[in-house]
């Protein structure tokens, strides 16, 4: 094994590439030693909420109404119209969403769909399995998944609840997603 010994390494003429190793090397960094200069960031991201509550039917898939912006480091969560994720960068993207809805009984449950561009891809479902003792049961769905996207991909997310009658879901409902760092 050789060691090298230098403070700067410099392309010996004009701007370019300058290669470490070939094809299936590790290129490893020594203890307490850090790197600067690459990586990335894990943008686009947001966090949205609902302002208040929203009424959900019976048997409805319905589209959540995220009307309140947490942040959106790059203006890409339409809160106003459409309630969606439009990343304008290409990667991969981790989805979370989340929402709770009261007085369910045996057998009822909630679930929760995301969409890709208006076709759902995934869901989450939340049963009520067992009697409550002096009334219905408070259900909380929880739901993450990894996602590729193009520029021009939208994402949404749909909730749906069997309790009977209409039920709300409120402030304590979320929605966030962020760009994963890819390392070439």
């Amino acid at each position: 094994m050789s060691i090298l010994k230098v403070d700067t390494i410099l392309k010996r003429t004009g701007t370019g590439t300058i290669t470490l190793g070939q094809s299936g090397d590790t290129i490893a960094l020594g203890s307490g030693a850090s790197q600067t200069g690459f990586g990335g960031t894990n943008t686009p991201s947001f966090l949205v909420t609902i302002s208040g509550s929203q009424s959900i039917s019976d048997s409805t898939a319905t589209k959540i109404q995220w009307n309140s912006e947490i942040f959106d480091t790059n203006n890409t969560f339409d809160s106003s119209t459409n309630y969606r994720f439009t990343p304008a960068v290409s990667g991969k993207y981790v989805l979370a969403a989340g929402t709770r809805a009261s007085s369910f009984e045996t057998g009822e449950k909630i679930q929760l769909f995301f969409y890709k561009n208006g076709s759902g891809v995934s869901y989450q479902t939340e049963t009520r399995n067992f009697s409550p003792s002096g009334g219905g049961e408070t259900l909380t769905v929880d739901a993450q998944i990894i996602v590729e996207s193009d520029t021009n991909d939208y994402f949404e997310v749909f909730v749906l609840q069997n309790e009977g009658g209409t039920r709300d879901i409120g402030s304590a409902s979320y929605f966030y997603g962020y760009k994963l760092i890819t390392w070439v």
